[in-house]
């Protein structure tokens, strides 16, 4: 056996396939938790957004009734809920987490909750699927109004 022999390495096609799965994978990975966009929605003609990054806790304030569009919501990344005023003073709170796949939701837009990862909408009204994958409604969460404060329940 000569020094070349030994040190030979043989690549198997069941090697390159498992890296390359394993690169697919890592890369749906860093898809599904990306959190760099927390724009909230806005009605049509809205300026920025908020980035609702707020420090409010279960009782603390979340936002001022008017930080809410009507027929949008705004998305608070801190707390994981988006919160919805589907008709003026009605205000809805929905999980920001996609039922597909745990991607966060990052806008709402004419009336709908939208996932980036792979294009679930949700209704600003009752959480409910307007367009798949996913099949399951955002889960509803507890806020209350108390004039014009919006809080975690």
């Amino acid at each position: 056996m000569t020094g070349t022999q030994g040190t030979a390495r043989i690549v198997t096609r069941r090697t390159i396939v498992a890296a390359a799965g394993a690169v697919g994978l890592s890369a749906a990975l860093v898809a599904c938790g990306d959190d760099t966009s927390d724009t909230a929605d806005q009605k049509p003609g809205d300026a920025g957004a908020d980035t609702g990054a707020g420090d409010a806790g279960a009782g603390g304030v979340l936002a001022k009734t008017t930080d809410i569009p009507e027929g949008g919501g705004k998305i608070f990344d801190g707390q994981g809920v988006v919160v919805t005023q589907p008709e003026t003073g009605q205000f809805k709170a929905f999980s920001s987490k996609c039922t597909h796949q745990g991607c966060a939701v990052t806008t709402v837009k004419d009336g709908v909750i939208n996932c980036p990862c792979h294009g679930s909408q949700f209704s600003v009204t009752d959480g409910s699927v307007k367009q798949g994958p996913a099949t399951q409604p955002l889960p509803a969460a507890s806020i209350k109004v108390t004039g014009d404060s919006i809080t975690l329940a």
